[in-house]
């Protein structure tokens, strides 16, 4: 996985949390904050998903509903995931 895009911080500490959390071999730098995170991409799958989910709603003081009809859009890419922890963190 290159690079493509530079991590701005808040996306950094959100793609260390996915790494930390899933014990990904890759690190956080390594993530295109525009590729998928689900199936091709990053090749998360729902599992990993959930425990993105749990963890950010741990770190960030929200919860991220798995009957959100927005969550396909949510985690398409950890630029749109970080977009929407920032609107909705409480911490």
């Amino acid at each position: 996985m290159e690079n493509v895009e530079q991590l701005s911080a808040h996306e950094r500490e959100l793609a260390e949390l996915i790494v930390e959390t899933l014990n990904l071999e890759a690190t956080a730098e390594e993530i295109d904050p525009c590729a998928p995170l689900y199936r091709e991409g990053l090749g998360l799958d729902s599992i990993d998903i959930l425990e993105i989910a749990m963890a950010v709603s741990k770190r960030y003081g929200f919860q991220l509903r798995s009957d959100d009809s927005d969550n396909v859009k949510i985690f398409s890419s950890l630029r749109s995931l970080n977009e929407h922890v920032q609107r909705q963190r409480t911490n």
